[in-house]
């Protein structure tokens, strides 16, 4: 009897695993890509600087996040659009530089018919995932 209802407990949640993938399969290809340029420690801190390239493709928006630190941006081409909770949206072109603040919740994407390509460096807190997503 135990067996049966491990086996049949087993089904549904691969059945319900299934039915959810099918409802939100991964996007191949990304529509972010990052490239890690360089990654250090703060000498005796709980940060670490961590740099990349990222190409975002045209049109993608990427939900409502924040990354557990400060972010520093230099625009290399396209158009960054960037919507910080509370504050104007803006939009981002080549040449321009911002800076996100630390775990200042906010939505980006690339607006236009190219990537947005920039530089990040990410000043955040060790261990921490580089993005949370928020409802």
């Amino acid at each position: 009897m135990l067996k049966t209802s491990i086996i049949a407990a087993t089904v549904a949640v691969l059945a319900l695993g299934a039915a959810a993938y099918a409802q939100n399969p991964p996007v191949s290809p990304s529509p972010i890509k990052r490239t890690p340029i360089g990654k250090t420690e703060v000498p005796g801190g709980q940060y670490e600087v961590m740099s990349a390239v990222v190409e975002i493709a045209p049109g993608f928006k990427a939900g409502r996040h924040f990354h557990p630190g400060t972010v520093q941006v230099q625009m290399l081409d396209g158009e960054f659009w960037l919507a910080l909770d509370g504050q104007p949206e803006k939009t981002y072109k080549a040449g321009e530089a911002f800076e996100v603040p630390s775990k200042a919740i906010h939505n980006e994407g690339s607006v236009g018919d190219k990537p947005a390509k920039f530089i990040a460096v990410y000043i955040v807190e060790k261990g921490q995932p580089l993005v949370t997503p928020v409802k």
